[in-house]
């Protein structure tokens, strides 16, 4: 096949110099520095136009500290000659490429080009990047740092996408017509708070891993609440919410053999006379979201989306937006406070700081960086979203000179919180969560935070607070009684926190509870099922949704009974030691019979861990071996080799040597440092497998769901309980060494007859309850609203008296007065 070459992308002058002079003009303008540089980013990357024609724009500070020649800079445009599978796993694909100069006006380039391909919901578009050649002839391309479409990747080129024709299809545009405003002289709405969330990480929340699967989860359901059919008890777990929380889709690292700023996705073979041959690979990415380069988080991980495509999220959205019983908000999580180390092979030094405990600080103060973060986070919610979650607030610090100390940039996160979305010609600003533990990390931050900096600065936002923040371990004894301060904040000022139990955060904190720690074995008789019932405890669940004040948060893997851990197959440098922080899950999350099932842990098993006992064996002792040698991958692997081999005089670690036994696993007996690492990320992928949710569907107890669910209708029917308590209301516990109860009365400030009253087993020995002497009531005058699983007709048939026992509770409802 003979391709034609001649140039089918140019730059159109008239269009370009137009760019340039309103470049220029603003350049010249009374405007600030910060007000200039945003102007400026809401032009960056590429956009198409209406007219067919591409706008081009690149931030290149790093250019101008280099004596580089016109030659040497251009934009290089890659379009694919070759129909493209979306669904491949991997495939070779014929591209034109194509190479032309932008115009520099300062520390910008810009262009207005002719002839790219813009992508669609049916083909992929035009690929671009700017490439330049470096003082030491070496080629080198500066990535679209706010793109919006990266389908092979943050190493890969980004995709020009015709986002408007995107927003101008979507099935929702009813929707924010009616929550936003078009008058620019009316003040923006700001969507109000949900009343509960749920919140799930896309990867593992369906069968499919994708939010295409999500997609197809919540139509399914939709179809039957339309009909009015039952619902499965696993549907009924993604029910009664009208907000759900994405763990973060922004794109992540990947995975590294060697520090590399080549894809390994999007990678060049070959070029001839029929054009320039590329290997795509699918995105395997797994990762649960935090660690991230910064770069593109304008765009979705293409790991998450099954079609590659942009539209797939706006589907989702619009899913949920037209429920049949309502909108339901979708809440996206924003990481801005720091950056993976790979985003030093992505950004320019102007982005990052300096080295952080996760990676990177990110210079927020540079006017220009915080233009284009805060043009990154509008791109974003301009895909749909109703809300955001601002992780690690006390991440976001910086040296004033004026006052010498390190200071918390807050009026950055309260920009973020004002950033204003607007779809269809309509305008609003979105609720606002603040995740903010400072001081974090300084030594007693759970003792002196108070979860409120942002909260007093801007009332109608939320923090996440003090119970659900990642310290918390109910698993074991005396937990509630331990956090009671912590609790009565939440009963008397917890309106705007974020309430409950389980999240991404302290479920995978629970996994590292040690096992001589004083467990609570009345939650069950095995360490997963008193995990299982700690972080989806029903007693909790009813003080939460039945009487607490604030904004409960429930988490897809904890009501699921599903694993959750800390995983990413995305680290060749610190995967050995995320394993050995994380080998408590094991313990914690798997049992013998869920290790042996067939298809679960298939890479493990291929290196001969067999049982689940050897896997926690040697876990155990890599963990012992990397605390001790102070986590030296060589130092680690050298241990393993002497006390795994056949002479073990210089073994100095007991922990490995009782490993070195007849019929010890053969991989074992040769470890290197390269099958160290491929252990762990065998470890890694394995783990993300059983931690996906479908796997639990027909396990779960119909009793348990039904009861969560009523209770989250419950608490939509009654949406005065997100108050703090106030006048007459009463909240109060039993506790000593032997068990913890809460208990209490509940006014409707604005209609005081309506009342509810609560009694919550929170651990320990069965409790004789007497609620009406406790509260002074006449139980004549009250009935049952919602009791947990296990309390029928007969315990409750005499309110006056009736036993609990641990996570056992009822929630009762004040009738009219007997006449």
């Amino acid at each position: 096949m003979i391709v034609d070459t001649k140039p089918a992308v140019k730059l159109v002058e008239d269009a370009t110099q137009e760019l340039l002079d309103w470049a220029s003009t603003l350049e010249h303008s009374d405007a600030t520095y910060f007000e200039k540089a945003q102007a400026l980013a809401t032009r960056l990357g590429a956009h198409y136009r209406a007219d067919g024609l591409t706008e081009i724009g690149f931030w290149t500070p790093r250019l101008l500290a280099q004596v580089m020649r016109k030659m040497e800079i251009y934009l290089e445009v890659l379009t694919p000659l070759d129909p493209i599978d979306l669904q491949a796993v991997e495939q070779t694909v014929t591209f034109r490429r194509e190479r032309l100069f932008l115009k520099q006006e300062g520390e910008f380039f810009w262009g207005v080009v002719a002839g790219m391909r813009p992508g669609s919901r049916e083909q992929l578009g035009s690929f671009y990047w700017l490439r330049y050649i470096d003082q030491q002839g070496n080629l080198q391309a500066i990535r679209d740092v706010v793109s919006y479409s990266l389908p092979y990747g943050v190493f890969g080129p980004a995709e020009l996408y015709d986002m408007s024709s995107l927003q101008n299809q979507r099935a929702d545009l009813d929707y924010f017509k009616a929550t936003g405003v078009a008058s620019e002289s009316q003040a923006l709405p700001r969507v109000p708070a949900p009343r509960n969330i749920l919140q799930l990480h896309i990867g593992t929340a369906s069968k499919e891993g994708t939010v295409e699967g999500l997609t197809c989860i919540y139509r399914e359901i939709a179809s039957k609440l339309a009909a009015n059919l039952p619902l499965t008890p696993a549907e009924e777990n993604y029910t009664g919410y009208d907000a759900i929380q994405l763990l973060p889709i922004e794109p992540t690292i990947e995975f590294r053999d060697e520090y590399s700023p080549e894809s390994e996705f999007f990678a060049f073979i070959s070029e001839d006379e029929n054009g320039l041959k590329i290997k795509l690979r699918k995105s395997n990415t797994q990762d649960w979201g935090y660690d991230v380069p910064i770069l593109g988080s304008s765009a979705t991980n293409s790991a998450l989306l099954g079609s590659l495509r942009p539209d797939e999220l706006v589907d989702f959205i619009a899913t949920l937006h037209n429920f049949p019983t309502g909108p339901i908000h979708l809440i996206y999580d924003l990481v801005y406070g720091h950056a993976d180390n790979q985003s030093e092979l992505l950004l320019n030094r102007q982005f990052l700081k300096g080295p952080n405990m996760y990676g990177q600080d990110l210079n927020h103060q540079l006017p220009t960086v915080r233009a284009i973060f805060l043009e990154m986070q509008r791109r974003k919610l301009n895909t749909g979203a109703d809300g955001i979650r601002i992780d690690g607030g006390q991440d976001f610090r910086f040296f004033n000179p004026l006052s010498g100390l390190v200071e918390y940039d807050d009026a950055y996160l309260l920009a973020m919180s004002d950033v204003v979305q607007e779809i269809g010609g309509h305008k609003r600003l979105l609720f606002t969560i603040f995740e903010d533990g400072r001081p974090w990390p300084a030594e007693g931050w759970e003792d002196i935070s108070t979860y409120r900096e942002l909260i007093d600065l801007k009332p109608e936002s939320y923090q996440w607070g003090p119970l659900i923040f990642a310290h918390n371990t109910p698993a074991l004894e005396t937990f509630w009684d331990r956090k009671w301060r912590r609790v009565c904040e939440v009963m008397y000022e917890g309106d705007r926190w974020i309430t409950g139990c389980a999240n991404h955060d302290t479920v995978r904190r629970g996994n590292q509870i040690e096992l001589d720690t004083p467990i609570n074995w009345h939650l069950g008789s095995t360490l997963p099922e008193v995990f299982k019932n700690a972080y989806d405890n029903p007693a909790t669940t009813l003080w939460v949704y039945g009487f607490s004040p604030g904004l409960p948060m429930d988490f897809i893997n904890a009501t699921m009974h599903a694993p959750w851990m800390f995983f990413r197959n995305t680290d060749e440098r610190y995967g050995v030691k995320v394993v050995a922080e994380e080998i408590g899950f094991l313990d914690w999350q798997i049992t013998s019979q869920l290790y042996a099932a067939e298809g679960n842990f298939t890479h493990l098993k291929s290196l001969g861990f067999l049982e689940l006992e050897q896997l926690r064996e040697f876990g155990r002792a890599l963990q012992t071996a990397m605390i001790e040698k102070d986590y030296n991958l060589v130092e680690v692997v050298r241990a393993c080799q002497f006390c795994l081999g056949d002479n073990t005089d210089q073994c100095d670690i007991e922990h490995l040597k009782k490993l070195n036994q007849p019929g010890m696993i053969a991989f074992l007996k040769d470890l290197t440092l390269e099958r160290l690492k491929s252990f762990s990320l065998m470890f890694m992928e394995d783990c993300y497998e059983v931690c996906n949710v479908s796997h639990y569907e027909t396990a779960l107890d119909s009793l348990r769901t039904g009861f969560n669910l009523n209770l989250r209708r419950f608490r939509h029917a009654h949406p005065w309980l997100g108050h703090n308590l106030a006048g007459t209301d009463r909240f109060n516990k039993i506790s000593d060494n032997e068990q913890t109860v809460f208990y209490g009365i509940r006014s409707n400030p604005q209609d005081h007859g309506e009342q509810v009253a609560m009694v919550a087993h929170m651990g320990g020995k069965p409790i004789t309850v007497t609620l009406g002497d406790w509260l002074q009531l006449e139980l004549a005058e009250w009935k049952i609203a919602i009791a947990s699983p296990g309390l029928d007709d007969n315990h409750l048939a005499d309110l006056r008296c009736f036993e609990l026992q641990d996570s056992q509770a009822v929630l009762l409802k004040h009738v009219a007065e007997k006449r």
